[in-house]
């Protein structure tokens, strides 16, 4: 209500408390005043109940919550289901317009103001995780892989007779999938072994620019977070060799922000030489559901341009789920988030590490990798070859998710291009292996948990394996020759 509305209340209700519900209702309105003051996001996190006003405030500035609106359109955010209208908080008009998802749109004042602010609050998280220099970005209901399309389908207007992306190779295929969709087509780049980690070949990525001539290729396309033993490209020095060829460079930063290094990698790389963009998952990064990424960069006018090519209007539901989060949370609870993961880190390193030693693997040695652990399976594809695909399969019957197994030798072929040894990073990568990793919202539980049911998982598939060989050698004893 208005100080006006408060004011005929008090004829009707005791003065005093009138005088009390409006200060309690005022401490909701200054939060959000400093929101739209600082368009950043709140040091200490809101109530829902705070949320909710807020929200409901910004639909109410949207044409198809007016009380005399009268749409003879075939856009007027009608809404069948009162269950689908509650699940938007009523804001159904998406964001953007037809020729830029950036754009205002004249019939959802609030949306376009919701879309505003999580750009704005979203730029700010990402300057609090270590990427401080950056200039703009905006979230796009798009996951990583169709986001980083974007930004090559951008380029191409840009670099016209450009037909090759360098791509130092990391076994995902959304980022492949996303250069072929686009209309590129990939360079592969395989990646040296240092130890146990798989890097960067520079001297490699250089020879290929080289022979390809820099004006025929439209931008090398990095990697920070990724599946040890890989760890993140050398971006610093991929982004010196793109600045001295005058060649762009897209980073794939998708479940980056919550590391502090991979943040960091991206800040110098910007300082030091080029980084055009750089893709981040909402899922991933802020616990949100499937479908949105933000776009981010060092030059307000390319992420400009990249959000223009987006054809149409769009969702606001992933702009919505974030900031719902980033308000829930606050600056201090998202930086909690980001303490608490490294920490787990730590002990899930720590338990992998004993548990390897107490089967007779080893903690694969991945220091430059912030996220992602791996631990050897050589003693288990020594027993038997199908035994390590085996394990995978005992994990995820046995409700361990996100783990995964790797064997020798598998090849993949996508959109064309086959990939030896994949899942691996590597064509000859030596020995099999099981990933396991610390992201943001994990907790000790789920790692202790994940380590009693492995362990357990290892004994009975060697017990099993024992068994076997057992009946083969009674078997081959008396079978007659």
């Amino acid at each position: 209500m208005n100080s006006e509305n408060f004011t005929l209340s008090e004829k009707i209700v005791s003065p005093s408390y009138i005088r009390q519900g409006s200060q309690a209702r005022r401490s909701h309105e200054q939060l959000i005043r400093h929101l739209l003051e600082q368009g950043k996001c709140p040091e200490e996190g809101w109530s829902e109940s705070t949320i909710e006003l807020f929200l409901n405030e910004l639909a109410v500035m949207d044409s198809n919550n007016f009380l005399g609106n009268c749409g003879v359109g075939e856009r007027e955010g009608r809404v069948a289901s009162s269950l689908v209208a509650r699940r938007h908080y009523r804001l159904i008009h998406g964001i953007g317009r037809s020729g830029d998802i950036a754009a205002i749109q004249p019939k959802a004042a609030g949306s376009s103001l919701l879309n505003k602010l999580t750009n704005s609050v979203v730029l700010d998280i990402l300057k609090l995780a270590g990427v401080r220099s950056v200039a703009s970005c905006f979230v796009v209901p798009m996951a990583t892989g169709m986001s980083l399309t974007l930004c090559f389908l951008t380029l191409r207007h840009r670099r016209p007779k450009a037909r090759y992306i360098i791509w130092p190779r990391i076994d995902q295929k959304s980022c492949f999938k996303a250069m072929i969709t686009a209309g590129f087509e990939p360079v592969v780049m395989e990646n040296v072994l240092e130890g146990d980690e798989l890097r960067t070949d520079l001297e490699a990525v250089e020879r290929k620019i080289d022979e390809l001539g820099a004006e025929n290729i439209l931008c090398v396309h990095s990697t920070t977070s990724c599946f040890a033993p890989r760890v993140p490209d050398r971006l610093e020095e991929l982004a010196t060799l793109c600045a001295k060829h005058n060649i762009p460079h897209i980073v794939n930063n998708a479940y980056g922000v919550q590391s502090s290094k991979c943040m960091h990698l991206i800040q110098q790389g910007a300082r030091v030489g080029r980084i055009d963009a750089f893709v981040q998952s909402l899922d991933k990064n802020f616990m949100v559901p499937v479908g949105g990424a933000i776009i981010a960069g060092f030059d307000e006018s390319f992420i400009q341009e990249i959000s223009k090519m987006y054809p149409g209007r769009a969702s606001a539901s992933p702009s919505l789920d974030v900031l719902i989060t980033l308000l829930s949370l606050g600056a201090s609870g998202y930086k909690k988030l980001l303490s608490e993961r490294k920490e787990i880190y730590l002990f899930l390193a720590q338990e992998l590490k004993s548990l390897a030693s107490a089967h007779g693997e080893r903690l694969l040695h991945t220091p430059h990798n912030p996220i992602s652990l791996a631990m050897s399976l050589d003693c288990l594809q020594a027993e038997n070859e199908k035994a390590v695909t085996q394990l995978g399969s005992m994990l995820f019957t046995r409700q361990v998710s996100g783990a995964r197994v790797i064997p020798l030798g598998k090849e993949q072929t996508i959109s064309g291009h086959t990939f030896r040894g994949f899942m691996s990073h590597s064509e000859v990568y030596p020995c099999p292996y099981l990933n396991a990793a610390s992201a943001v919202g994990i907790t000790r539980e789920d790692v202790t948990l994940c380590i009693k049911r492995l362990d357990k998982c290892l004994k009975t598939l060697k017990k099993e394996l024992n068994t076997a060989k057992s009946r083969d050698l009674i078997f081959n004893y008396t079978s007659p020759p």
